[in-house]
Order: C-alpha cells, then sequence, then structure tokens
C-alpha cells in the first residue's frame, strides 16, 4: 500500500489536529498518509468499513481546510467536465487513470476487502471525475505518477499551505 498504515499508532496530536480541520471526530482513521509542509496532517488513511459497518471506498481522505477550500474553487471552475472530456477524447489518459483506479483498490484491499464496494475506487474513476479532493488525496497519498488527474489537480491547487501555516 501506498500510504502509511504499516506504521505505530496514529498519534494523540494527528487525531486532535484532523478533529479541528474536520471540526467533528475523524472516522475509520488509520494513519496518515501525507503532510502538508507545516508538518500537520494533510491526507489521512480512513478504514474501508467504518466502525459502524458502513462500507466507506475513500481510503485516502482529505483533511486540511486550506487543501480544500483550493480544490473547492477548482471544481467551482468547471474542471472536472473539462478533466471529464478530456478523458473520453485521449485514449492514453483513460488508459492512466484506469490504472489509478486499480492502484486504489489495491491500496484499499490491502486494509480490508468490503464485497459491498468491491469494484468501486473512489472521485469517479475509473472513467468519471466526480470529486477532485478524492483525487488529489489519492495523488499526495501514492506520490507523483500514480493519478494522472490527481497531479494535475496538485498542480492546479499549488501552494495552498502559504502563506500562513494551516493552522
Amino acid at each position: 500500500m501506498t500510504g502509511s498504515c504499516d506504521e505505530a499508532p496514529i498519534a494523540d496530536a494527528d487525531v486532535a489536529a484532523v478533529r479541528r480541520q474536520l471540526g467533528r471526530e475523524p472516522r475509520g482513521m488509520l494513519a496518515v498518509a501525507h503532510r502538508c509542509p507545516c508538518g500537520r496532517p494533510d491526507v489521512v488513511v480512513t478504514a474501508p468499513r467504518l466502525d459502524d459497518g458502513t462500507p466507506f471506498p475513500t481510503v485516502y481522505y482529505l483533511t486540511c481546510p486550506k487543501a480544500c477550500s483550493a480544490v473547492g474553487r477548482l471544481e467551482g471552475s468547471g474542471l472536472m467536465r473539462e478533466m471529464e472530456d478530456r478523458l473520453a477524447d485521449d485514449p492514453e489518459l483513460a488508459a492512466a487513470y484506469a490504472r489509478a483506479h486499480e492502484a486504489y483498490l489495491r491500496d484499499r484491499e490491502s486494509l480490508q476487502c468490503v464485497d459491498e464496494i468491491a469494484d468501486v475506487s473512489a472521485g469517479g474513476m475509473p472513467d468519471r471525475v466526480k470529486c477532485l479532493h478524492v483525487l488529489l488525496a489519492h495523488s499526495l497519498a501514492a506520490g507523483a505518477g500514480v493519478n494522472p488527474l490527481g497531479d494535475e489537480v496538485r498542480e492546479a491547487v499549488g501552494v495552498w499551505w502559504e502563506p500562513t501555516s494551516c493552522e
């Protein structure tokens, strides 16, 4: 898995930081998958099945409010529709996005098999674009080159953590 679930238990400070970021108790948080340059979590790994039994396909969850706001502005700009049009017209991009979908599924399966969501990744993969937040989270957690549209979102949001610290 590309996330960091094999590490030590989550630090209380990380849970507290994510709680402040979300404005609620984190659900199913297993690990910090990526940190903002300020040192705080910005992507967490979430359990494929929450404590209440609910299937949850979003393994990589974007938590940083500044990153979420930056992505929200991109979503409002029509970028999702543009990306989806490109998927329909560019077979190489579509193939790379399908590979990102498969990588996402493998990462989730490494945590837990949940039959209800077995073929469902997140963000609309493999043939739609419906959530740039998920695509950015996947790109940050997995690293560059795994999710081409997530990498594009990362480039487009720029340095969301500046000019001040995330909290």
